[in-house]
């Protein structure tokens, strides 16, 4: 917004008023979304106000997060967020999600800036409007002031009563002035509106660390169960394949060895049975490792690694991914197998033909979006597959959300806490 020499830029000031403009804009949908509430809570005694209370939370929740992302992408401020995760897969009927909905302490925080905001948020941000509209009925008032004051008996602008045109000169002129005040006050309205909702909507320290070990609580016995299934899945891999085949082999060049001396044709067709034994073995070898963890992900980062996975989806895929940098390789690895296991699901359980991946990083979490064009209906309570991503993102406190009714589209949509590297970038692409 500041020119190099200290001073305001004009086109940042317009900019910043435009941008206040929204926050009040926003601040009228949350006083909507705040008389639906409202509705809501009169409802709850006829029962039907209890079916309406997890959509309306989503959508306050939703309002909420667009209002930390524009903080954060406006006037660079952070707003930690600390829901509690959502109930387990057993736990997951009407009155237990009522129940989590209820106890987190940030659905509570949500809702209280949902009744402020609309009066606080838009005080702060239609001020700079405010000013400049002012000022252009003031200049107006310059030119048609006096036929206005003689038509409507009298006229006021401020403290300046329009009565001639020596006056009406004077309230354009304050007017003139209230111009590059709207300019210079937008972009810190802005900023102001950014510290305000944060005051509201972020956690208190001794709450996110109380959040952070319910949390911990909650996924570390999941962690080690995801970890042993690992462990007991390489394992099978290993003695039904490589193993089994590097036995054979062994027991192929033990037969050559006793025929060696009396069959010599029969040894030279068992050498070349235990060399395509070796060469199985090799390629499954491969791809074991490719399972723990895939060369192009450790070479080039998780943005090709994706790509190359929505070359080989059968589904029409299309790829949007913007990061800056690279997540700590544990953090890199969850995000590629979770959004390789989603991939998997949409085309094998989906119907769909088209799908859409997009990955960024925003608000210091690396987001991963996948949309696809098929039937819906897809539960993380129902089946193992979105439980196991759920479990993939759990140790690092990664957060999947599913919506997708019936007849679609479906939108997996996961969140890792998590900073990015740039050293590790560029040592990726010169690797690369």
């Amino acid at each position: 917004m500041r020119a190099r020499g200290g001073g305001f830029s004009f086109s940042g000031g317009l900019v910043a008023l435009g941008r206040s403009l929204a926050l009040w804009g926003l601040s009228f949908v949350a006083a909507l979304l705040s008389l639906a509430v409202s509705v809501v809570v009169l409802l709850l005694g006829t029962g039907l106000g209890l079916v309406l209370v997890a959509p309306v939370v989503r959508a306050v929740r939703g309002l909420a997060d667009r209002q930390r992302a524009l903080a954060y992408r406006w006037s660079d401020v952070r707003i930690p967020v600390s829901y509690l995760p959502e109930p387990a897969p057993g736990e997951r009927g009407f009155l237990a999600r009522l129940r989590w909905i209820v106890r987190d302490p940030q659905t509570w925080r949500d809702w209280l800036w949902l009744a402020i905001d609309p009066i606080v948020g838009a005080a702060l941000a239609i001020g700079p409007a405010a000013l400049l509209l002012g000022g252009c009925w003031a200049i107006g008032l310059g030119f048609y002031g006096v036929p206005l004051s003689q038509e409507w008996e009298g006229l006021r602008y401020l403290f300046i009563p329009v009565r001639d045109q020596t006056t009406a000169t004077l309230a354009a002129l304050l007017g003139v002035l209230q111009l590059p005040a709207a300019l210079w006050l937008a972009p810190r309205s802005v900023r102001l509106h950014a510290r305000y909702t944060r005051a509201v909507l972020a956690p208190s320290e001794k709450a996110q660390m109380a959040s952070r070990i319910e949390r911990l609580t909650a996924t570390r016995a999941e962690a080690a169960d995801t970890q042993s299934a690992e462990i007991r899945r390489i394992e099978r891999d290993l003695h039904d394949g490589a193993q089994a085949r590097l036995v054979a082999m062994g027991m192929t060049l033990g037969a050559a060895e006793h025929l060696l001396e009396r069959d010599p044709a029969a040894v030279r067709e068992l050498l070349v049975e235990a060399r395509e034994s070796s060469s199985k073995a090799l390629e499954e070898l491969r791809d074991l490792v490719r399972g723990i963890h895939p060369p192009i992900l450790a070479d080039r980062g998780l943005g090709d690694a994706v790509r190359s996975l929505a070359m080989i989806c059968p589904l029409d895929a299309q790829v949007d991914i913007d990061l800056p940098g690279r997540p700590e390789a544990p953090v890199e690895s969850a995000a590629y197998f979770a959004v390789s296991e989603v991939l998997t699901n949409a085309a094998k359980h989906s119907g769909a033909d088209r799908v859409r991946i997009e990955i960024g990083h925003d608000l210091g979490l690396l987001r991963m979006e996948i949309t696809d064009d098929g039937r819906g209906g897809a539960d993380p309570g129902r089946g193992s597959g979105l439980r196991g991503i759920e479990r993939r993102l759990a140790p690092f406190d990664g957060v999947l959300t599913v919506t997708s009714p019936p007849g679609g589209p479906t939108r997996v949509t996961m969140r890792i806490p998590c900073t990015l590297s740039t050293s590790r970038t560029i040592t990726s692409s010169g690797a690369g």
